[in-house]
């Protein structure tokens, strides 16, 4: 009897101590994808990059195959405030922006919607170059405009018969370019999506059936699909197509909302647990002039904890 009670307790013991090992830290919550992650929610940033960080699976409205491609993605994330401006600055600039608290920097590296389209300084060299001086991209993609686009400047890129078909060539497109850029695969490509109708039945189908076909294809080729739009319409509109199920969506969602704290979990048309965690970006504020060593730059500011390009 002494021995099957001895034999017991040390049954208990080892179980208990199983336990003890698999239960998280005190302070960590844990991810999707089974590792351990810091419990700060991004709100604020710690203002230093992680490059080297893991991709999270997909949250709810996911189909299976697209949580078993982000989970199984080697994805660098960082963590930390962004700038973009409209033309890739010179090195020089970048240099000396090193002196700032921004460590990611937005490039709009193609697309027939963007404004900048003459780029002196964006090249193959110049994103090594800056990598090498620490900073991290966030590659912006300005294709074809919703039908109900708002600005007067997009009027003439807009999506035209064939939205799927335009959708998936377009996202090829981005593919292509991103490569000659030496973006590897796993790298983000952020669809640039001006603030449109959303309300308009017809305009939204037309803009969801591209937005769909283009993260189809940049997925398939082994890219991660963005989207960037304003929060209270082409946001809003992916997170009304998320909750309703809808398939081939967006991976991570860079909102626009301006004059605003910068917040990442707390925007009010994205349910908290929507693109989360290691999945959002927040542009609080734009065309704002900002110097630093002695160059000034006009930008929009964003706080990050998402995927940045990988560059070799």
């Amino acid at each position: 009897m002494r021995c099957r009670k001895t034999i017991t307790g040390l049954v208990l013991a080892l179980a208990l101590t199983t336990l003890a090992l698999c239960a998280a830290p005190t302070g960590a919550t844990s991810r999707p994808d089974g590792r351990r992650e810091g419990s700060r929610d991004g709100s604020s940033p710690d203002g230093a990059s992680a490059p080297g960080g893991s991709w999270a699976a997909p949250g709810r409205g996911w189909s299976a195959s697209d949580r078993g491609r982000a989970a199984a993605a080697e994805v660098s994330t960082f963590r930390g405030w962004a700038f973009d401006t409209c033309h890739a600055p010179p090195l020089g600039t970048m240099r000396r922006w090193e002196s700032s608290d921004y460590r990611a920097v937005g490039v709009y590296f193609g697309g027939r919607g963007r404004a900048c389209k003459r780029q002196a300084h964006l090249s193959r060299d110049w994103m090594r170059a800056v990598q090498g001086m620490g900073w991290r991209v966030l590659p912006l993609y300005v294709g074809s405009q919703s039908p109900c686009v708002i600005a007067d400047s997009k009027q003439d890129v807009r999506i035209g018969q064939d939205a799927w078909r335009e959708g998936t060539s377009e996202g090829r497109d981005a593919v292509s370019r991103a490569k000659a850029l030496g973006m590897q695969r796993d790298s983000p490509l952020y669809l640039d999506m001006e603030a449109y109708g959303y309300r308009n039945e017809e305009c939204a189908r037309t803009t969801l059936a591209f937005v769909r076909a283009w993260d189809r294809e940049v997925r398939r080729l082994g890219y991660v699909p963005g989207f960037y739009s304003s929060a209270d319409s082409g946001v809003r509109h992916m997170e009304t197509a998320r909750r309703a199920g809808v398939r081939d969506l967006p991976e991570v969602m860079w909102f626009a909302r301006w004059r605003t704290s910068p917040d990442l979990y707390r925007e009010p048309v994205l349910r908290r647990d929507a693109w989360h965690p290691a999945r959002r970006i927040h542009q609080f504020a734009g065309n704002v002039k900002e110097r630093h060593g002695g160059r000034t730059l006009l930008i929009d500011r964003s706080l990050v904890h998402a995927p940045v390009a990988q560059v070799r």
